[in-house]
């Protein structure tokens, strides 16, 4: 069975942006970004692994992306209607019209009976790019959470996961420190 994976970068207090959005404060490195590319190739989005020369190297990790509207608006913003062209593209909104490029799909409800029709299907795995109302809504089909913590203090912001008092435990399975103070941390969900 696929795995749902949430990676995502956060902050020490545990947001994922700043309250307008903002992620151009998150500390980043040539060494950081050579694991990003070695490492998560397959959750950049197109545009990034051409600037990285990496365009061409095979899927290893995910084939599969997942994310709310407003992760998926940027890129419309700009005329990308297919930010993920290398992997299948599923966006869950109420809102959006039907996209223009045939990679996408847009799913308008439940979307955690979708992702389980997804980790039921073939494949590699499944990137849960955001955000935090998302992976709220999926937090009970959430495998493993792959978490770069960036040494930032926000103080206000999009926090990790938005929902209610729902504890849900996770076991860490490994972590990786950088030079420029990530600390990328892996965890598994745990099963009783």
């Amino acid at each position: 069975m696929r795995e749902l994976t949430y990676y995502i970068g956060a902050t020490l207090d545990g947001f994922i942006a700043g309250p307008g959005d903002e992620v151009d404060f998150f500390p980043l490195s040539d060494e950081f970004h050579g694991f990003l590319a070695a490492e998560f190739a397959d959750a950049l989005p197109s545009h990034a692994r051409s600037a990285l020369g990496i365009a061409d190297v095979p899927l290893s990790r995910f084939d599969t992306v997942v994310m709310g509207r407003r992760t998926y608006e940027p890129a419309l913003a700009i005329g990308v209607s297919d930010p993920y062209a290398h992997l299948r593209t599923i966006v869950v909104s109420s809102s959006l019209p039907s996209p223009e490029a045939a990679n996408v799909e847009i799913v308008r409800t439940d979307p955690a009976a979708r992702i389980r029709e997804l980790k039921a299907d073939p494949g590699l795995g499944i990137y849960l790019a955001g955000g935090a109302t998302l992976a709220g809504e999926l937090l009970d089909e959430i495998d493993r959470l792959v978490i770069k913590k960036y040494p930032v203090i926000a103080g206000a912001g999009i926090p990790l996961v938005r929902h209610g008092f729902a504890p849900a435990a996770f076991d860490l399975e490994s972590t990786r420190t950088f030079d420029n103070g990530c600390v990328v941390i892996s965890l598994v969900r745990r099963r009783n």
